[in-house]
């Protein structure tokens, strides 16, 4: 299965923009882009253009997609009625891994992914391992008996704290690994600091 091996540390000092926990550290310490050792030379202002790309690629980055992948969600979303940068957004929410996250068994976003395509977890009865699965307003998520007795699950608490990770649209039964799609996400539950607009723009060009 593709997926992009970058550092996630370096991506994020690419974008300015935290995409892991892990990043928040480094980000304080070298806020420039890898290989930057100064801000001389560079543009006081960057252009719209160069605006729209970082943007297309931090949300890219951040949900963990290549870029045919959310290209075609794009293109997807754009012929969904609605405005397009949000059903964008809702699209990507939607993603098991994402709910994987949202529902705080895992710390991140990779972490999610890696867990999904391990197989511990079933969807409405049926092994799944494929992270990009679309979840639906009924839709079950269950941890597979045979993981309960990992490692991981049983020190759920210390590896993932639940905080304010669940989503409204989730309802989530953190003893018994279970959760439920109660509807659909909201454009605020995405991300927070994130302009689709920019997005709509690039691929609108």
């Amino acid at each position: 299965m593709a997926r992009d091996r970058q550092s996630i540390v370096k991506m994020s000092r690419r974008e300015g923009y935290a995409l892991h926990p892990k990043a928040h550290k480094a980000l304080v310490k070298r806020s420039t882009p890898p290989g930057q050792q100064s801000m001389r030379g560079m543009r006081n202002k960057p252009s719209q253009y160069s605006l729209q790309l970082r943007e297309k690629q931090k949300v890219k980055r951040l949900y963990g997609l290549l870029e045919r992948q959310f290209s075609n969600l794009m293109k997807e979303a754009s012929r969904t009625q609605g405005q397009s940068g949000e059903m964008l957004l809702q699209l990507l929410e939607r993603r098991l891994d994402n709910a994987v996250y949202r529902s705080g068994f895992a710390p991140s976003r990779r972490a999610a992914r890696q867990l999904v395509t391990h197989g511990h977890f079933m969807l409405n009865g049926r092994r799944v391992d494929i992270p990009s699965i679309r979840l639906k307003p009924g839709d079950e998520i269950v941890l597979r008996d045979h993981s309960k007795n990992n490692e991981y699950f049983k020190k759920i608490d210390e590896v993932s704290p639940a905080g304010d990770a669940s989503a409204s649209w989730l309802k989530v039964n953190r003893k018994k690994f279970e959760v439920s799609v109660t509807g659909l996400p909201a454009r605020e539950e995405a991300e927070p600091e994130i302009n689709e607009q920019l997005i709509v723009e690039y691929y609108s060009r």
